[in-house]
């Protein structure tokens, strides 16, 4: 066998040696706005929320990067991929210096962050030199290359006083690429390359262990151990200097050393994870973190206490040397738990270091994105300098929290099976929430105790809908409230703020369809409500304070997509549970119900806002004169508590079903049918319409109505089309779905000439009461052919697997049409949500290109136009492809000729 298979010592040692080097230099690059950040501040006059997102713009780039780098990483090789991403970095670099402006700065930030990819293709290139017993010490060796950040934070003071923030950014530039061909010229291919091509595994086997949880616990650890190191790293300086007032230079020497021993001691953290187990690891981080972060979080107080002779006054602040010692306990203790999560990677998932890596540290990645950028709002926001390591404390807590939680279950695990469980399997779903026997479509089942279960999961699964799409659509009120508290946006922008929401569920959704079948839809429906507690979090924040950057606005706008994505996973997962006779009514009670979250923000949120709910916890209010007072961020704050809830309801009282498990691949095969994406197209044109309205309405009408409180009048629109998607789901059962679906597009098609007569005629009285009536119209047509749109979908794929598969029996054409109807709801869902984003768009874009919105009115009229035409020509004539009759009729399914 060739002598590759067995490294020798000394390859190990230059291997390891190089990569390291390597990134100890990627790091000083991927940390260059902790310091040129304080010269480029006051050039560019930037505020804290601005200078936070500018320092983690690169962090955002390296953690996303992360997850491709790895899987190249693991089909081509570290060698190649190192060298040419350092040779990238350094074009990006010397790009910066001719930036002028703040975006200018940014899209350059963006390029740097390429640099914190590197991270990962070392880990893959480092681990496949070492055998598994000393793996965990080479990745401490390596990961030390952290140590960059503290490079730069000594070098560049100096280098920035010298030749200001462009000659330093030259320096840098010069640097890395000299790196980059150095390694490309002295780096050996590693020893598993040859293996790896002569074994190609796929993509998706490469990304297979993404779905356990087991990657995403690790990732948690990361976020805090590295995202907070890499966070720190970024904001001490500009901390040291406001808080304690040193000068850039002894900031940077300061700061320096806090992230020495974060870099280095990772070597120590590796050796203690090898010997003594990365849990025990663990643990010692995250107590000695929680202990470090809270000390560090007490904010300077003056106390006065009333005594006998007299008040008694005191104080307590952290100095200078105790504010030092801490913050480099806490670096210690942090490099340490760097090394231990990445000692589990190699050891649980040894074929797929690069993916699995790459997740872990995009995670990782992201904390160092998000929390800089929190830091700068939260000190905008609540003005204490302090807040920065509150927000850790919070972090560290509630990691240490789920981790003691997993070692408990594992323990109880090796004490009832009298041995050692080396993985920590807190989120292993108990037997007694997994349906291994489900028959729904047996009557003496579904009597017995199916339609009990089965009621349980839709009235748990309704709330949790309803919150999502209040999320989704939150930014449909916020955005109209936002120019009356003082932020100076162009209507084009805040059209844009309106839809992207739209942009980024309905993206969201096309994933989110196939993870039921996947991952457990109890499992999937608890963790997909709990993802939006982070953008109902940050909306409160952002909407504080006028300066916020729109770039920033942007992103939370986009966060919100999370609530958009839950309605394709919640409906996939409802379909399993009922029999064929009572899915479409099941359907349409979470449908229409959940859709009422949309109603219910609108009514909620204009209330909620008048008030100081939640007290000083809440932020000061927004004045809009002398006399009114708004709190704008109740509009994010006030789910928070029932998000919670409703995740925990979700967790431990609803079900996975067994025989609902199937591949993507298995779910795959709807993409080769024509009718799912004829049914994509009609089911934009309902449900893509009622959301798109929902988000756009309110801005529209306040745009071509100022005079008009319209707030207090746009949730009946989502709430009419809600009730009617709920209540009218029997209209189609009786007359047919297609045949009420075509009346449906002709109904809105008349709506919609409505409001272009209304509009035309705007500037006389009663015209917005016309206008808001024939939204009415519109938003009660969309709800009905909500229903009458899915309920063709199950006849449908009924029809086709019939057709297309005549060999297999009739349970197992039925199961197979189940699955593809499943799948097909939850990917139209996803391509319909893209109306949240094109209307209120086309809206935007047409109000700036026409000063008005009947352009956008004329292309609704168009399209649903070709609707009709699709649903005669496919479905309601006489010689249709399928046609679909109403119960009690002959159907039948009718294949056209090739000559047709």
């Amino acid at each position: 066998m060739a002598n590759t298979d067995y490294p020798t010592r000394r390859e190990q040692n230059r291997a390891l040696g190089l990569s390291t080097i390597a990134f100890t230099a990627c790091f000083a690059v991927w940390t260059l706005f902790s310091i040129l950040g304080l010269q480029i501040r006051e050039e560019f006059a930037l505020s804290d929320t601005q200078l936070g997102l500018l320092m983690a713009t690169p962090v955002l780039t390296g953690s996303i990067s992360r997850l491709f780098l790895g899987i190249l990483t693991d089909r081509f090789g570290g060698r190649w991929v190192f060298s040419l991403l350092m040779l990238a970095t350094a074009g990006c670099v010397y790009l910066l210096t001719f930036a002028n402006s703040y975006p200018m700065l940014l899209l350059g930030a963006l390029g740097i962050g390429l640099a914190g990819g590197s991270f990962i293709v070392g880990v893959a290139y480092t681990s496949a030199w070492f055998e598994r017993e000393r793996q965990g010490t080479a990745l401490g060796i390596f990961g030390a290359g952290n140590v960059g950040a503290a490079v730069t934070n000594f070098g560049a003071p100096f280098l920035l006083l010298a030749l200001g923030w462009q000659g330093a950014a030259l320096v840098y530039a010069t640097a890395i690429a000299a790196m980059g061909v150095v390694f490309l010229l002295l780096a050996r291919t590693d020893p598993q390359s040859e293996r790896r091509r002569s074994e190609a595994v796929p993509l998706r086997q490469q990304l297979a262990p993404l779905v356990e949880l087991r990657v995403w616990r690790f990732s948690l650890y990361y976020f805090f151990v590295f995202g907070g190191f890499v966070a720190l790293a970024l904001w001490l300086p500009h901390y040291l200097v406001e808080v304690y007032g040193l000068s850039i230079t002894a900031a940077g020497i300061v700061a320096a050393l806090y992230t020495i021993p974060a870099s280095l001691f990772r070597v120590l953290g590796g050796w203690l994870s090898d010997r003594y187990g990365a849990r025990r690891v663990m643990y010692w981080t995250l107590l000695a973190s929680v202990t470090c972060s809270f000390l560090l979080s007490y904010p300077p107080t003056r106390y006065s206490v009333q005594g006998v002779h007299g008040s008694l006054e005191f104080s307590f602040a952290m100095n200078l040397v105790g504010f030092v010692a801490l913050i480099m306990v806490l670096g210690f203790f942090m490099s340490l738990g760097k090394a231990a999560v990445f000692k589990h990677i190699p050891s649980y998932y040894p074929q797929h270091v690069g993916a699995v890596g790459g997740v872990v540290g995009m995670i990782g990645g992201l904390g160092g994105f998000f929390l800089p950028l929190t830091f700068g709002m939260l000190n905008d926001v609540l003005g204490i300098w302090q807040s920065c390591f509150m927000l850790l404390f919070v972090v560290s807590g509630a990691a240490l929290a789920w981790m003691h939680y997993a070692i408990l279950r594992a323990s109880r695990e090796e004490w009832r099976g009298g041995r050692e469980v080396t993985d920590l399997p807190e989120l292993a779903t108990p037997s007694h929430f997994v349906l291994q026997d489900w028959r729904p479509e047996d009557p003496e089942f579904w009597a017995e105790k199916g339609k009990r279960i089965a009621t349980r999961n839709l009235w748990i699964s309704i709330p949790n809908l309803l919150l999502a799409f209040a999320v989704w659509m939150v930014w449909s009120v916020v955005v109209a409230k936002l120019p009356q508290v003082g932020f100076d946006y162009t209507s084009n922008q805040l059209f844009w703020l309106a839809a992207l929401p739209g942009l980024s569920g309905a993206t969201l959704r096309i994933f989110y369809s196939f993870m039921v079948p996947i991952v457990g839809g109890r499992r999937f429906t608890a963790l997909s409500t709990a993802s939006l507690a982070l953008p109902a979090l940050w909306i409160g924040f952002a909407v504080q304070n006028p300066d916020t950057p729109y770039l920033v606005m942007l992103i939370v706008a986009l966060l919100c997509g999370f609530g958009g994505g839950n309605f394709a996973s919640s409906m996939a997962n409802i379909s399993f549970f009922y029999p064929k006779r009572e899915k479409g009514n099941a359907l349409a009670l979470n449908a229409g119900l959940g859709n009422l979250g949309v109603s219910v923000m609108q009514f909620l949120i204009p209330l909620a806002i008048t008030a100081g709910v939640f007290g000083a916890l809440g932020g000061e209010p927004q004045a809009l004169n002398d006399v009114e007072r708004l709190w704008l961020q109740n509009a994010g704050f006030v789910w928070v508590p029932f998000i919670l809830l409703g995740a925990v309801a979700a967790w431990f009282g609803m079900n996975d079903i067994a025989s609902a498990r199937s591949s993507f691949k298995d779910q795959a095969v709807i993409f080769k049918r024509k009718h799912n994406w004829l049914m994509c197209v009609l089911y934009t044109g309902t449900f893509g319409s009622f959301i798109g309205y929902s988000a756009g309405f309110p801005l529209l009408a306040s745009n071509q109505f100022p005079e008009v409180d319209v707030l207090q009048f746009a949730f009946l629109g989502p709430l009419v089309g809600a009730l009617s998607r709920a209540g009218t789901g029997w209209v189609s059962d009786r007359f047919g779905g297609a045949r009420v679906t075509l009346w449906v597009f002709a109904a809105m098609i008349a709506c919609v000439v409505g409001v272009l007569l209304f509009l035309g005629m705007k500037d006389q009285p009663g015209a917005f009461w016309g206008f808001f009536a024939m939204f009415l119209l519109l938003f009660f047509f969309t709800g009905v052919g909500n229903a009458s749109t899915f309920q063709m979908i199950p006849e449908i794929f009924r029809q086709e697997v019939s057709r297309l598969m005549p060999s297999l029996d009739a349970a197992a054409q039925r199961q197979q049409s189940e699955k593809e109807s499943a799948a097909t709801i939850g990917f139209t869902s996803a391509i319909a949500a893209y109306g949240a984003f094109f209307i209120p768009k086309t809206f935007g874009s047409s109000i700036a290109l026409t000063g008005g919105a009947e352009l956008a009115l004329y292309g609704f009229i168009a399209f649903y136009a070709i609707c009709v035409g699709l649903t005669w020509f496919y479905y309601t004539r006489a010689n249709a492809e399928i046609r679909l009759r109403a119960p009690g009729h002959e159907t039948r399914a009718q294949t056209a000729s090739p000559s047709r």
